[in-house]
């Protein structure tokens, strides 16, 4: 089968090796692989194969090599796909598990502004493993969301100073639809909308491996009580009860940015995390407890008083952050703004 066009390049050639001052073992590689790779897609193969390149020296990286199906996915020809993917890119998920000690599966996720400061590191670590393996979460043409597996293995060409990565991608949304679909079933309160409390261990996780890695200067987690709420269940009974919780988690909802979280720690408790100096998130807390007691929390015509109080502690306290001790700490500060009146923010 003769996958060459009339230049004498590869079909769908969008490359720049084969045309560049490059060694002859590298073009000959390229070559093969593009004709590889051509032959592998012409039978139907369901995975989309590419073949990209970067100078181990520079940031920039391009295809030799792009399965069609891939370019149209992103809307766009083989020669933009490497800017329409990095455009598109919502996030980028790696797990890892070692089940010699922990069989844990452990999610890391970069978001594209967290990727884009890191891509350079993760190319290097790359190079040095070998291999690659991680998911894209991306956002298509029309605003539909796709997940894609990518696997690859790294080839090093070090006379030419550049690296091929020869991979695959798998269209794998419905698998994570599922998975995002189980999780929101089993870490969201019903009641709340919120996030429970069995999801706060990954998103501390989560912030405390950006806060080591230096993605994020700080951040801090919030312990939050509504103050005398038995009252409020024994006063107003409790689907007044009830509708003081739900109200209070959209009140809340509606006070944080979007990189901060909120969620239902139990019963009548909230967290929060907030990213940033531990002045803007004491700031923030005073903004919940303010938005919080101002509010009219009215129930069958009845107005229902409602006030918070907040431990605030942030993980720059810490030479060492400790998940248990960062929650520790934000319990005893909200057990002190309880001791010292209620409706009250005490942070460092």
């Amino acid at each position: 089968m003769n996958n060459s066009n009339h230049t004498g390049l590869p079909e769908n050639y969008c490359g720049r090796i084969l045309s560049g001052k490059f060694s002859d073992e590298l073009k000959q590689r390229v070559s093969e692989l593009c004709h590889v790779f051509n032959n592998i897609n012409d039978i139907g193969s369901p995975a989309m194969l590419y073949l990209s390149a970067w100078k181990e020296d520079e940031k920039i990286i391009w295809y030799e090599h792009i399965d069609r199906r891939f370019a149209s996915l992103l809307g766009c020809d083989c020669r933009q796909a490497p800017e329409c993917l990095r455009k598109a890119i919502i996030d980028w998920r790696v797990y890892r598990y070692d089940d010699r000690i922990n069989p844990e599966i452990h999610e890391e996720i970069l978001t594209r502004e967290e990727l884009k400061n890191v891509r350079y590191g993760l190319r290097k670590e790359v190079e040095k493993k070998g291999s690659a393996e991680a998911i894209y979460k991306i956002a298509m043409p029309g605003g539909k969301i796709c997940w894609l597996k990518d696997q690859a293995s790294v080839e090093t060409f070090s006379p030419d100073g550049i690296c091929l990565s020869l991979g695959t991608l798998i269209d794998v949304s419905k698998e994570m639809a599922q998975k995002d679909l189980l999780e929101k079933i089993g870490f969201f309160d019903e009641l709340t909308k919120l996030p429970k409390r069995n999801i706060l261990h990954r998103i501390l996780e989560i912030n405390i491996g950006q806060y080591e890695r230096k993605h994020i200067d700080d951040f801090s987690f919030l312990m939050m009580d509504i103050d005398y709420f038995k009252s409020v269940n024994d006063t107003y009974g409790h689907q007044a009860g009830d509708h003081v919780l739900a109200t209070l988690a959209e009140v809340m909802t509606s006070c944080k940015r979007k990189e901060d979280e909120i969620g239902r720690y139990g019963g009548e408790e909230f967290y929060g995390v907030c990213i940033g100096n531990i002045k803007s998130s004491f700031e923030f807390a005073e903004r919940l407890r303010e938005k919080i007691a101002a509010y009219s929390f009215a129930y069958h015509e009845q107005n229902i008083p409602v006030t918070i109080s907040i431990g605030v502690a942030a993980a720059s306290e810490f030479i060492k952050v400790e998940m248990d001790q960062l929650i520790k700490l934000a319990d005893q500060r909200l057990y002190k703004a309880k001791q010292q009146g209620r409706n009250r923010v005490v942070g460092s």
